[in-house]
């Protein structure tokens, strides 16, 4: 089950007649009330007539809906709030009663805040039918003492109410409400300029992939600043107003992407990740542990570091199965380390080329990452499997058949690590990081084991990402 919130209006008697219309396809049929506010009364003397010509007539229903708005101190002019809960595919088989759905309805909207009870003069609102699969809810957001009540956040609200209704209902698919760890998606207006470039990616994109990669492979600002730079990334350093000799924030921008006046487009760590400010960049260093200043590098040295972090990697597993009640911040410090490791890997394995390996990096990235963008201070396991990381990228490509045997051994214990971050995000409750914990132990097994194939050669592959803006062409527009 999930709940659509719509975008406000003004009108309730238009909203009205849409509902208790036809349908734009003739396909609303039976239309009628399941639920009202608390004190409305019986449904029947609320539910709309039928006039001789067949419509129905609503002005009674609107007007008692409006009534509080007329009576209110200075509305909003946006006062119609409308939103939707619909069964999803896998529960539409089942007979829902206009009873339960009043009893969703209304569970639901006691946990956003809008249905009250009759001692408290709140929002007057109706829950309506016209469907087997969903309901339709309208609201008005003056109270009945006069006061607006603005519902500020309500989708997320919606959400979380509904996934509690939907578990209360043993209803097969539930939307587990937000966690914020999700990426900052690009703007419609990134997406079709990138499309009108050519590009298989929005510059946002790339540069939040090309950011990660120096991140993990950087033990400090200078080197991190300095690893971009030798990736080509134009960086804009932010200095303090009261101490110039101090960095406080960077931007980092493409230099084939590039406003209408010619000038790059830059866009600061916050706006890539939420953990990808410097002030959390710094916090996730910590103090690194010191690597040789020229290690050797060669065949025999890749493979010993592979093997070296595959060991480091079987010990952060233990560490967060033991971790994961008695102190989950340690557990979760880990889990950070272990995508700096993995994102080190697929650079070392595919180069510049988005394979399964950097997908996977993507998708374990959403599953570590702390909620709200928070960032907790390193430990001595999360600074050993940095060293690792940074090992593995001073390592250079890997090339051969012995290394790239030692590489795909490693990401198979980064896959059994991604199975004990999953259980950790479902004790937890964090089910999209659950999910996306799956997800990428999943295709860590199929690189693994040879089903998707990891691109290892040439050297000097060309870059050839996966598209994400329609596979860089134009499509044209319906008519």
């Amino acid at each position: 089950m999930i709940t659509r919130v719509h975008r406000r209006g003004s009108q309730v008697g238009g909203l009205l007649r849409y509902l208790w219309g036809p349908g734009k396809a003739e396909e609303h049929v039976n239309p009628h009330l399941v639920a009202a506010w608390d004190g409305a009364g019986p449904l029947t003397d609320l539910e709309p007539e039928v006039v001789a010509s067949g419509k129905r007539d609503l002005r009674a229903l609107t007007a008692l809906l409006e009534q509080p708005v007329r009576a209110g101190y200075r509305p909003p002019v946006k006062v119609v709030w409308h939103a939707s809960m619909r069964l999803a595919p896998e529960d539409r088989h089942r007979t829902v009663s206009d009873m339960t759905w009043a009893n969703m309805a209304v569970q639901m909207l006691t946990e956003v805040g809008v249905a009250t009870t009759a001692t408290d003069p709140g929002l007057r609102w109706i829950a309506m039918r016209h469907a087997d699969d969903h309901i339709h809810i309208v609201a008005t957001l003056v109270r009945e003492d006069g006061r607006t009540n603005w519902l500020r956040n309500d989708y997320p609200r919606c959400v979380k109410a509904t996934y509690n209704v939907a578990r209360r209902y043993n209803l097969r698919r539930r939307v587990p409400p937000a966690d914020r760890t999700a990426h900052r998606r690009p703007h419609p207006a990134e997406v079709s300029k990138a499309r009108r470039a050519g590009r298989t990616h929005t510059p946002r994109d790339e540069l939040r992939r090309r950011v990660r990669t120096a991140v993990a492979a950087a033990g400090s600002q200078e080197e991190f600043f300095a690893r971009l730079r030798e990736a080509g990334i134009l960086v804009r350093l932010r200095h303090s107003s009261t101490d110039p000799r101090q960095i406080t924030g960077y931007a980092v921008a493409l230099p084939s992407a590039r406003a209408t006046g010619g000038q790059p487009v830059y866009f600061g760590g916050g706006r890539l990740a939420p953990d990808m400010t410097l002030p959390k960049l710094r916090l996730r260093w910590g103090t690194p542990t010191p690597l040789p200043a020229t290690p050797a590098v060669g065949r025999a040295e890749r493979v010993d570091a592979m093997r070296q972090a595959a060991e480091v990697v079987a010990a952060a597993a233990d560490d967060i199965r033991r971790d994961a009640h008695a102190a989950p911040g340690r557990a979760q410090t880990i889990a950070v380390a272990a995508t700096d490791l993995l994102t080190s890997l697929a650079a070392a394995v595919e180069g510049d080329r988005r394979g399964p390996l950097h997908r996977a990096a993507e998708v374990f990235d959403r599953a570590a990452r702390d909620l709200y963008g928070q960032v907790r201070k390193s430990t001595s396991r999360s600074q050993e499997m940095r060293a690792m990381s940074r090992l593995v990228a001073l390592m250079g490509r890997v090339s051969g058949d012995d290394d790239v045997i030692a590489a795909l051994a490693l990401v198979m214990d980064l896959a059994r690590l991604a199975d004990t971050l999953e259980q950790l995000r479902n004790a937890q409750q964090r089910l999209h990081q659950a999910e996306a914990a799956r997800a990428a132990a999943d295709a860590l097994r199929l690189v693994a084991g040879g089903r998707q194939r990891a691109v290892t050669l040439p050297l000097t592959a060309t870059s050839t990402p996966v598209p994400t803006v329609g596979g860089g062409r134009r499509t044209a527009r319906g008519r």
